[in-house]
């Protein structure tokens, strides 16, 4: 039987909501939703990762330096460097890790 997964669309627009996907021994996707002017602040990914916007527009703030991001756009980044994310409208995104 085949199982079809709608958790990212029916993942709703309300401040910073989180959801993973998948997790195993060796990677992790996360889906990420941002509503308009919410923030996912500061942190740091535990292993190298790769942010795949779904929709949206986003701000992704890394070393003093500003990346925005809008649909269909790929931006790839180090472990362990603090960033933060600021949604310039509402947003979906995934993290790839």
């Amino acid at each position: 039987m085949i199982d079809i997964d709608n958790t990212i669309a029916q993942q709703p627009f309300n401040d910073l909501q989180i959801e993973q996907l998948v997790k195993n021994n060796t990677l992790e996707i996360l889906s990420i939703s941002l509503a308009k002017n919410a923030m996912f602040s500061k942190h740091v990914s535990p292993k190298d990762a790769h942010l795949i916007v779904l929709e949206g527009n986003i701000n992704f703030h890394i070393q003093n330096q500003t990346v925005n991001l809008t649909e269909q756009q790929h931006f790839s980044f180090s472990k362990e460097v603090e960033h933060w994310v600021l949604a310039k409208e509402d947003a979906k995104f995934l993290i790839i890790r």
